[in-house]
């Protein structure tokens, strides 16, 4: 048990001006960052690690914690302004976020993404200071067998209320899951499907994949679409209503349901080792869609939409640490990065980290809440610059995103190779939007492809083959029928239902008309 003279010890140590300083300076990198296509937090954190060296523990931690936070909130910015997400996970805004910008409403659905990022970031920082090791021994109670049937689940949630028709969704599904099995496979390490190409044994790149489908498809799609007359990217009125720059306390307050589940998703899914941010930001979707009032106005413009997605991916990055921290196991990429950090300072992450370094991880603790903040702030000062950049000509942002879309793949993946497979995704991404096919389930498959395929082959082992042992794991045979039942609902009867109120809504304008 740490002692509260050492809680309050390093809380103090948090406040000092240089770690503050530090905090400020990685959350403004970070959202930069991420606010460029192409890039990303993980990259930010990559470059940063380096230059962390001379300094002490925790300005080097705070720093990098600072970068990540700011980054989540960044990628949201390309994705609300011209539908090119700076991150995968910040695809799901886009469903909802660049309708709100193309109804001329760019600032409220950013500060509305921003609002809900810090929120859900707070919610599963708080959990993390208060809850780390409970939470952390809950998470490892969760087999390959729960987790294969908790990714079916969601599979089965996304497929259903993204897209419109089942099959197409579940096409695209199958089709992610088939470039994923690219590179060595993740049980044997034997290569497969790799052609020749060495540069494919580690498989597809996930950053030229996603940014290749997600943005540079779209880059292309609105570049063929400008006319000879020069028009700016987002249409903003010039007699633009006061509200439609803010977000209201009551829309915030009307949002906070939908803000709580997105925290409690991101937290839980954070929490398990492998999952992401990705994941949870569409099932946070997925579920605010389903239970909502108005499901016809999600993917046009409703403002819960950019709420549940900013809320639940923002969480996972205080889940992350809590088996980092307590256990020692990363949950994600950037808290890989962050173990690194740790060792490179000599502090092993552990069981026995709050007992030796209690000081230093509640100093951690307290710049996280102190980055939260200032991701608020910098945030909020910073979005009426991004909604003037876009503002510009819509053929000399596209350029630059296309630009920039390749620089930071480049970057990323270490040479030309990535930016040839980004290129190939794009031509891929066109085609599957151009014939209804969704280019977001086919990410989250190709971006759970290996996790799903080594939980397949774990669950096949501890069944023994035998496919009626899985009544003894009650959680994932309840996971299981919920996903049956959701593909009944929402592949079926769902849609009946709504068919059924539209023709009766046809019936009743035809006859006021009369």
């Amino acid at each position: 048990m740490v002692e509260f003279t050492t809680v309050l010890a390093g809380l103090g140590d948090a406040l000092n001006l240089t770690n503050l300083l530090f905090v400020i300076a990685g959350v403004a990198i970070g959202q930069f960052i991420g606010a460029l296509p192409g890039t990303g937090p993980v990259m930010a954190m990559a470059v940063a690690i380096p230059f962390t060296f001379v300094l002490d523990p925790l300005p080097a931690i705070a720093f990098l914690v600072g970068v990540n936070k700011g980054g989540l909130f960044g990628g949201a910015i390309p994705a609300i302004l011209i539908n090119t997400p700076g991150t995968p996970d910040a695809a799901a805004t886009a469903l909802d976020g660049h309708p709100l910008a193309k109804k001329g409403k760019p600032v409220k659905a950013m500060k509305m993404a921003l609002y809900s990022s810090v929120t859900g970031d707070t919610f599963s920082d708080i959990v993390l200071i208060t809850l780390s090791v409970p939470l952390a021994i809950i998470a490892l109670q969760m087999g390959p067998v729960e987790i294969f049937a908790l990714m079916i689940f969601a599979f089965s949630i996304i497929a259903g209320l993204i897209g419109d028709s089942v099959v197409k969704a579940l096409i695209a599904a199958v089709l992610g899951l088939f470039f994923a099995m690219v590179g060595l496979d993740p049980e044997h390490g034997t290569p497969r499907l790799y052609f020749g190409y060495f540069e494919l044994f580690d498989g597809l790149p996930l950053t030229a994949v996603a940014i290749g489908m997600l943005a540079v498809a779209e880059i292309f799609r609105r570049l063929a679409n400008i006319g000879k007359s020069i028009l700016p990217t987002i249409e903003i009125p010039d007699t633009q209503d006061a509200d439609d720059k803010r977000v209201s306390r009551a829309e915030y307050w009307s949002c906070r349901y939908v803000m709580l589940r997105g925290a409690v998703i991101g937290t839980v899914l954070g929490a398990i080792p492998g999952i992401g941010s990705t994941a949870a930001a569409f099932m946070s979707y997925a579920s605010t869609k389903q239970t909502s009032n108005d499901p016809e106005s999600f993917g046009k413009g409703n403002i819960q939409g950019v709420a549940a997605t900013e809320s639940a991916n923002s969480a996972v990055m205080g889940a992350n640490l809590i088996t980092l921290l307590a256990i020692g196991i990363p949950g994600s990429i950037t808290a890989a990065l962050l173990i690194s950090a740790f060792k490179i300072h000599g502090i092993q992450p552990g069981p026995l980290l709050f007992e030796q370094q209690g000081r230093l991880i509640y100093g951690l603790f307290g710049a996280m809440l102190m980055a939260n903040l200032m991701n608020l702030l910098i945030g909020q000062a910073s979005l009426r610059l991004w909604a003037r950049i876009i503002s510009a000509p819509e053929s000399l942002v596209f350029s630059a995103a296309l630009v920039l879309c390749i620089t930071g793949v480049y970057a990323s993946t270490g040479g030309m190779f990535g930016v040839a497979v980004m290129l190939a995704f794009a031509i891929l991404g066109y085609v599957m939007t151009s014939f209804g096919y969704s280019v977001v389930i086919f990410i989250i498959a190709f971006f759970l492809g290996n996790k799903l395929e080594l939980s397949l082959s774990q669950t096949l082992v501890i069944l023994d083959g035998n496919p009626m042992a899985i009544i003894n794991f009650p959680v994932a045979l309840a996971l299981l029928l919920l996903s049956l039942l959701s593909i009944v609902w929402l592949g079926y009867l769902a849609p009946r239902r709504a068919n059924k109120r539209a023709l009766i809504a046809d019936d009743q304008s035809d006859t006021s008309s009369k």
